[in-house]
């Protein structure tokens, strides 16, 4: 598919505006100087609409709008759930972790780590998340976002890995972190608009032109199997969504692992004004994930009706877009590379403020402010041409780099829960316990794919957490027996000086988010 010529337009005025719009708003005031704070936590002054928006733009990348609109035409609505037990997962993180985050007044993960248990944890959580990040999720969106580049528009691989790298280094690298959340308003609103557009549009062509109500009720008369929300074990596709699982097993484990311990998420929200302006910018993400199935799973199953002769299911979303007229092919192409520039401005930042504030300012105290965002600015730079390096050798031989992607992390996502949750609410757990868990995840999940690998991927990580909470717990009782007492590890959160309480629209936004997601699974069971 090739774009016309007002499309390419309309693109290239997006990424001027972009890049110019992101210097703007990371200018300083004259004689100051950015420091930590400024770059790594946006100065602590997001506003809530802000923090919603950015954490959504951190999240969907084309892999998710691609991967998702595949996964909608092979499987229907039930890979929604992905989305939709986010939105309450969001909300339960509002209320129960990032009163903790805040209260010790962190800026990464690991720095929580080192404060609930100890310097081994720590480091061993930065190291890997740096890996993960730099080799895992950077390399995967700059990949998977060439390939789109490719299919819809013809660019070169390399080109498409260049022009990524490039784009998204040339707006967020010298703002840090207040330059990617402030642009990414600008994202969002384009990604919801150019989503909403594409499945208005495919809608009104499965209706013949009587409206996307009417295409929407004429797909769920032919494709009726796509609206199922939870799979029966003689689904093909029940491995990938094992029934009730989505509701009360594994999908808890790897949404909590996400969402409230995942550096890139999470520090959108210690960039807050203030507790409450966090979780007012959590609960307004909380309801764009409600929203996202429209933007990313109802075109693919849509695709079914529209182009029900696929070679591949991920194909859907970019065959979609060749159905568009001109020129609103190229808003909905802006749409899917806002997602995916957005996503690695979000990694980039994040890599380098672990990578400054856990790793070199351990081993390089005492610099000044300014020589710490430098040392971040070129850490930022080296990840992003570290990922264009390896995203081809990494990922190229990978048919389905998406699914291994998931395959790998969830490997370690039980372990990472773990650690969070006994630190957060139980205060015995100590740092050997936690050390314990993190390896025996990697490993009791290698064992199980390997000895049990008809056992469904989420119903794997659900039963990796519970053996990993098992012997945590264990380990924590080993090392405190005979002393007669109840022992609390030294850096143990003290909850009772926590505040838990939530302000009434908080409660309200919550309540909403609940009686939304009873009535859709209600309504597709």
């Amino acid at each position: 598919m090739q774009l016309a010529a007002i499309d390419i337009l309309i693109f290239a005025v997006y990424v001027a505006a972009l890049v110019t719009i992101g210097y703007l708003v990371s200018r300083e005031k004259s004689g100051h100087q950015k420091d930590t704070k400024d770059y790594f936590l946006a100065g602590k002054g997001l506003p809530w609409w802000a923090v919603g928006a950015s954490l959504i733009a951190a999240n969907i990348s084309a892999e998710q709008i691609i991967g998702m609109s595949g996964s909608g035409y092979a499987i229907g609505l039930a890979i929604a759930s992905y989305e939709w037990m986010a939105a309450i997962t969001l909300i339960l993180v509002g209320k129960y972790f990032l009163p903790v985050f805040v209260r010790k007044k962190i800026y990464t993960m690991p720095q929580f780590l080192e404060q609930r248990y100890d310097h081994r944890v720590k480091v061993v959580l930065a190291i890997f998340w740096l890996g993960v990040y730099t080799f895992v999720n950077l390399t995967a969106v700059l990949w998977l976002g060439a390939l789109a580049i490719n299919a819809i528009a013809g660019v070169e691989l390399l080109f498409g890995l260049l022009f990524l790298g490039m784009f998204s280094a040339a707006y967020s690298l010298y703002g840090g972190l207040k330059a990617v959340a402030l642009t990414d308003i600008i994202q969002v609103v384009l990604l919801v608009f150019g989503g909403l557009l594409l499945s208005y549009l495919a809608l009104d062509m499965i209706a013949g032109g009587q409206g996307p109500v009417a295409g929407f009720f004429e797909l769920t008369r032919q494709a009726p199997e796509k609206f199922d929300m939870i799979l029966s074990k003689d689904n093909p596709h029940y491995a990938s969504l094992p029934g009730l699982s989505v509701l009360v097993g594994g999908m808890w484990v790897m949404n909590f692992s996400y969402w409230g311990f995942n550096q890139y998420i999470v520090q959108r929200a210690l960039a807050a004004k203030d507790l409450k302006e966090g979780q007012k910018g959590i609960a307004f993400a909380a309801y764009l994930k409600l929203l996202m199935p429209i933007i990313v799973v109802l075109p693919g199953i849509a695709a079914v009706v529209l182009l029900p002769d696929l070679a591949r299911p991920d194909q859907a979303y970019p065959q979609l877009m060749n159905l568009m007229p001109v020129g609103f092919k190229g808003l909905v192409f802006a749409a899917l590379v806002a997602a995916i520039v957005s996503s690695l401005a979000s990694m980039t930042n994040s890599i380098a403020t672990i990578f400054t504030m856990d790793i070199y300012s351990r081993y390089q105290p005492q610099k000044s402010e300014r020589h710490y965002v430098t040392v971040g600015r070129v850490a930022s730079m080296v990840s992003l041409v570290l990922a264009m390096l390896c995203a081809q050798p990494l990922l190229g031989q990978f048919e389905q780099a998406f699914q291994y992607i998931q395959e790998f992390t969830g490997f370690f996502t039980p372990g990472i829960v773990v650690l969070f949750v006994l630190g957060v609410f139980w205060p015995r757990a100590t740092a050997t316990s936690a050390l314990a868990a993190a390896i025996a995840s990697a490993v009791l999940s290698l064992a199980l794919k390997l000895w049990w690998p008809e056992l469904p991927f989420i119903d794997r990580v659900g039963l990796v957490f519970l053996c990993c909470v098992a012997l945590a717990v264990a380990v924590s009782l080993w090392q405190g027996r005979g002393r007669g007492v109840t022992v609390t590890a030294d850096g143990a959160v003290a909850l009772r000086e926590i505040n838990f309480t939530t302000s009434q629209s908080f409660n309200l936004a919550a309540l909403g988010v609940t009686l939304v997601l009873a009535a859709l699974y209600a309504t597709w069971w």
